[in-house]
């Protein structure tokens, strides 16, 4: 029996414009056969929650260049625990501190990603975290 699709949703909350990762790794987790929603440039952590409840999906992915980590992943997680998806995964990227990533970590975040990382170990990462938490 073939692994179930895993739906994923990738953000671009706050006033950062610069997507060019987040496409990158987008399609490479459509080319490992996720289903991938791409929701764009300027989303606010409520817009990105909604697509989440809506689309049902198993992984919110953030994409975050402009410094303002802490304040965009902490706000989507409080969202995704008070619309009832505290069991789906919360992970990203972009210029995060060390220090930053283990508060994250702390705070129920899961692995973030630099540029520069392999793509596979992405995949990788999603995959073994999806086969760990059924649902």
């Amino acid at each position: 029996m073939a692994d179930p699709i895993i739906k994923v949703i990738i953000a671009k909350p706050g006033l950062d414009g610069h997507d060019r990762g987040a496409k990158v790794v987008a399609r490479a987790l459509v080319e490992a056969g996720m289903e991938v929603v791409y929701l764009g440039l300027r989303q606010t952590p409520e817009a990105i929650v909604h697509a989440a409840v809506e689309e049902d999906v198993d992984v919110i992915g953030l994409s975050i260049l402009s410094g303002a980590h802490m304040t965009h992943f902490r706000k989507v997680k409080e969202l995704m625990d008070k619309e009832g998806l505290g069991d789906r995964l919360l992970t990203g990227g972009g210029i995060i501190p060390t220090k930053d990533q283990a508060k994250l970590a702390e705070a129920g975040i899961g692995r973030l990603f630099g540029p520069g990382d392999d793509l596979q170990t992405i995949i990788d990462y999603i995959r073994d975290w999806h086969r760990s938490h059924p649902r």
